[in-house]
């Protein structure tokens, strides 16, 4: 499967765990070809330096199958758990939520991988783009399959509840508010915009920081390993899902997204009162994207620890006699 895979992203190899044909988590960047590109993007094209030929490229689309229908199963499972948590009648349904939802997202992770880099998730693509690690046009490509694979999703899910049970969970999609019986008659709840979009920008930064660096960094991915680096991402999401449902206590309100085409599958299906807000989906992780970009730049590019520990007490107490290694 791994070989297979350095053929679908373009004889674009990437390393992980030492393995020569392994591909690393998000990316299908080439590890051994980085030095010797790095000489060269000076004279690259702006059609070349936004990847304009993965537009042409077959390979391109075959891996973008896998984002979609990652995509797809993604979405059926996660707004499957959703539903499911919550109309078993749990202490905690959010707390076993995000328990369940933490296994998937691994699981499935670790089934794209080899296909594609294992984005399903347009912030991870995004993301990538603008780290450097894929083109922007294969970024599209992927973002545009996850979308589909989200709606499709979306549909298998409408497919197998009721319709009740689809009105009264939302079909699991993402919501700031939602129409509720009231003294008086209907009445909207749920949480502000204002700190909806905050929340969507912290997880989504905390999610890129805390877990999908470790992927980005090939010495880190190397070193851990790929079920490693996934559980993590896995975990880390899993995480936020119960912080974002649980900080706020409002009805009404999912929980941060954190991933936008997922939002969307739901809310084309299912409609109404998914659409309100559905903006901040998308503007908060983009900004989260920016924000990780930002600071991927403010680093060093070898970073800290690249070149040894030469500070190290030891080292220097060796150093102070006179003492070498």
């Amino acid at each position: 499967m791994a070989s297979n895979a350095s053929h679908v992203l373009g004889d674009e190899e990437s390393q992980l765990s030492g393995g020569s044909n392994r591909v690393q988590p998000f990316s299908s960047t080439p590890k051994k070809n980085i030095d010797d590109e790095g000489k060269k993007h000076t004279s690259l094209t702006v059609a070349q330096r936004l990847g304009i030929s993965d537009f042409f490229s077959l390979d391109v689309w075959r891996a973008s199958v896998g984002e979609l229908l990652g995509s797809a199963v993604l979405v059926f499972m996660l707004d499957t758990i959703v539903i499911s948590t919550f109309e078993s009648d749990v202490k905690m349904p959010n707390l076993i939520m995000s328990i369940l939802i933490a296994i998937v997202i691994t699981i499935l992770l670790l089934a794209v991988v080899p296909v594609s880099g294992g984005h399903i998730n347009p912030v991870i693509s995004f993301s990538a783009a603008l780290v450097g690690i894929i083109s922007m046009s294969r970024a599209i490509i992927y973002m545009v399959a996850q979308c589909v694979g989200a709606i499709l999703g979306a549909l298998a899910l409408k497919a197998v509840v009721s319709s009740t049970i689809a009105q009264t969970f939302s079909l699991g999609g993402c919501t700031i508010t939602v129409i509720a019986p009231g003294p008086n008659g209907p009445i909207t709840v749920g949480l502000e915009m204002a700190q909806a979009l905050w929340l969507e920008i912290f997880c989504t930064f905390v999610f890129l920081f805390a877990s999908i660096w470790m992927a980005y960094d090939h010495r880190q991915a190397k070193a851990l390993g790929l079920v490693t680096v996934l559980s993590i991402v896995g975990i880390v999401l899993g995480l936020l899902v119960f912080i974002s449902t649980t900080v706020t206590m409002k009805k009404g309100y999912a929980g941060a997204g954190m991933n936008p085409a997922r939002c969307f599958g739901a809310a084309v299906v299912r409609g109404g009162h998914l659409w309100d807000g559905h903006w901040i989906f998308w503007v908060g992780p983009t900004i989260a994207c920016v924000a990780f970009y930002v600071y991927t730049k403010i680093i060093p590019p070898k970073h800290f620890h690249a070149d040894g520990y030469k500070y190290d007490f030891i080292g220097v107490v060796k150093a102070s006699f006179g003492l070498h290694e």
